[in-house]
């Protein structure tokens, strides 16, 4: 029964830390920008095709194309915030859903124009493929890796966010765009930075998505949006540390439900999600409207 237990316990800190290392990404852009980007999902999925592609380029190299994977995606998404979301920062928020959901539409159609319709095999990372015994029963190596990335993710963050003079001025401008603009800072540009950032670190989760989730398909996007939007939801819009602690209670959930009562798997989410917001309705770290 303990064996069980742990090993229940790991896959859901592992499926919660790879949700946050996207989640991160769409907390970051809302905290700041205000931008709800449903897109989000697919900048996770073409993280996931363009490391593949660069796995396929230079040689599989896994940790060169986990580099230039996320930095291809950040450049979309320079492209997408400086001519197109910057335009509607002003306006409702369904607004910005319509348009970033058109992106959805569009990036799932260009993967399948580049890469076909049907599904991609994953490959085998070196070094961490295979498992290691824990409690005489074999656990992922790569699941450990990820349980490991995750809150060292959290830590830079936080660090960036924190401790740093540009996670000062980030913070400020997200409180008072005005007042910043006022002292010199130039917020457009800013708020540009910000979005790529948050794009990168979405991208950087669907190319570390590569080996974990076994195939690549189109459309893989939306089932990752939905769960960082829940954790965001749960956390508390824009709040990081809520977003952290909203996956690690999704990811625990999901294994326990898993491995109990498959049926109510996601059930289970949003009835935490209900919960949680019947109590606080702006989460567990968000800010009263």
């Amino acid at each position: 029964m303990l064996q069980s237990m742990v090993h229940v316990c790991l896959a859901g800190l592992s499926t919660g830390m790879f949700i946050w290392l996207v989640a991160s990404g769409l907390t970051l852009i809302f905290g700041v920008l205000g931008v709800l980007n449903f897109a989000h999902g697919s900048f996770y999925m073409l993280g996931a095709y363009c490391c593949f592609a660069a796995l396929r380029l230079m040689g599989e190299n896994f940790w060169l194309g986990l580099i230039l994977g996320p930095f291809c995606v950040a450049a979309v998404g320079f492209v997408i915030e400086r001519y197109f979301i910057r335009y509607v920062y002003h306006l409702a928020l369904p607004y910005q859903l319509l348009l970033t959901f058109a992106f959805v539409l569009l990036f799932d159609d260009l993967v399948k124009i580049i890469w076909g319709a049907g599904s991609i095999g994953s490959p085998v990372v070196p070094g961490l493929s295979g498992s290691v015994s824990i409690l005489g029963r074999p656990f992922p190596v790569y699941s450990l890796f990820i349980i490991a990335v995750g809150p060292l993710i959290a830590i830079l963050m936080w660090a960036f966010l924190e401790r740093t003079w540009w996670g000062r001025i980030i913070r400020a401008s997200s409180s008072d765009r005005e007042m910043a603009s006022a002292i010199g800072v130039r917020v457009p540009a800013l708020y540009t930075a910000v979005f790529v950032i948050g794009t990168w670190l979405g991208a950087v989760g669907g190319g570390l998505a590569v080996p974990y989730v076994g195939l690549l398909t189109p459309g893989m996007g939306e089932a990752i949006i939905i769960e960082a939007f829940v954790v965001a939801v749960i956390g508390g819009m824009g709040s990081m540390k809520g977003a952290f602690l909203g996956a690690l209670l999704i990811g625990l959930l999901s294994s326990f439900g898993t491995r109990f009562i498959p049926t109510f798997d996601m059930f289970l989410t949003f009835i935490l999600m209900a919960a949680i917001l019947l109590w606080r309705p702006q989460g567990l770290f968000g800010e009263k409207a």
